[in-house]
């Protein structure tokens, strides 16, 4: 079976030979959208063009590319019943032998892309916040797990940022545009403080905190009397609301990371649009 490798550097470093797989274009539906690349090693892979038959064609030409020392080629690829997809569209990939700058540059890509993740801050890392941590640390976020007890951060098994902090809200004040919030911390008045601190900052993309109607409504009325009449309008409370009443600490991390992804991508995809119809307009 094939190796995945997760990380860029350690990648580029153990294989000799590397085909960059790319979906230069994309007509109807496709498991990922044009632009997307992964890199085909004899041994190891990285990336994705979104699985299924059509990745495994991918990997068997760029491996063969490999083995003939063919430095490109195109495929085009219809994604129905001659391959075995039922996606139904149609895409065109470029599969191209890597140099050494090629290497430099798409490990550089890939670095910046890892650096423009959303951060989501997980205030609070009790049995739902570390539970929430392990569901995150795999997904493309920059996940930071804050609490101000050192012995429930060492609890913690996921390869996230974890950070001990005597004053946990200096970390929501200087959080990036565009963050997520989830505050589930051990003390209702400090998930009073660290919640009003995320929503009076404007920009975040999700604040979510744990509870009930009625914290939600005693949020509300504290905000009105210490925080000038701030609006809590913004904010998910309970987190992680379905139809399921199941308390299990990882059933409900599973609810809250799919509500915080649901959120980020929501706002990349709006960002996304209004710059392209920024760009449109400007060229007009």
């Amino acid at each position: 079976m094939t190796a995945l490798s997760a990380n860029a550097a350690a990648f580029f470093d153990a294989e000799s030979a590397i085909i960059r797989v790319e979906l230069t274009e994309v007509r109807g539906s496709s498991p990922r959208e044009a632009g997307t690349e992964m890199f085909v090693g004899a041994k190891l892979l990285r990336g994705t063009i979104g699985g299924g038959r059509l990745e495994q064609i991918a990997i068997a030409r760029g491996r063969e590319m490999l083995e003939t020392r063919q430095l490109c080629d195109m495929l085009d690829v219809p994604l129905g019943p001659e391959i075995g997809q039922c996606c139904g569209g149609h895409v065109r990939l470029r599969l191209s032998w890597m140099s050494r700058a090629d290497r430099k540059e798409a490990l550089y890509r890939i670095r910046q892309e890892k650096a423009g993740q959303p951060h989501v801050y997980i205030m609070g890392a009790g049995h739902v916040g570390r539970a929430i941590a392990d569901l995150l640390q795999h997904t493309p976020v920059t996940c930071v797990l804050v609490d101000m007890r050192q012995e429930e951060l060492q609890k913690c098994e996921a390869t996230v940022d974890k950070r001990l902090r005597a004053l946990p809200e200096v970390d929501v004040f200087n959080a990036p545009p565009k963050s997520a919030f989830i505050v589930l911390t051990h003390d209702h008045g400090l998930d009073f403080l660290l919640t009003s601190a995320a929503l009076e900052l404007g920009h975040a993309a999700y604040v979510g905190m744990i509870g009930s109607a009625t914290k939600r409504a005693k949020l509300r009325s504290w905000c009105r009397t210490h925080c000038d009449g701030l609006t809590i309008d913004q904010l998910t409370c309970p987190i992680g609301a379905t139809a399921s009443r199941d308390k299990r600490p990882e059933i409900i991390a599973a609810f809250v990371a799919a509500e915080v992804l649901t959120a980020l991508t929501t706002v990349q995809h709006v960002s996304d649009s209004g710059e392209e119809a920024a760009l449109l307009e400007a060229a007009q």
